[in-house]
């Protein structure tokens, strides 16, 4: 078991064109690369959310503890 290599590809590709047609192909790959995009995109998005949350939580953290040095 390991990667394929050019003669498993082909089959592969081969096997794609014969079940779903050369025409529905590229609507395919079109949306799974939309799928992919839009992945990515709430990926980021996410990440950006936390790390918001976060320093608003450090810049809360800091304020209590300045008040309590008063």
């Amino acid at each position: 078991m390991g990667f394929l290599g050019g003669f498993e590809w082909l089959i592969i590709i081969l096997i794609l064109i014969f079940v779903f047609g050369a025409r529905k192909i590229p609507e395919m790959a079109r949306g799974i690369g939309r799928g992919i995009f839009e992945f990515q995109k709430a990926v980021k998005t996410g990440k950006k959310e936390l790390d918001e949350d976060e320093n608003e939580d450090e810049d809360d953290d800091r304020d209590d503890d300045n008040q309590e040095k008063r």
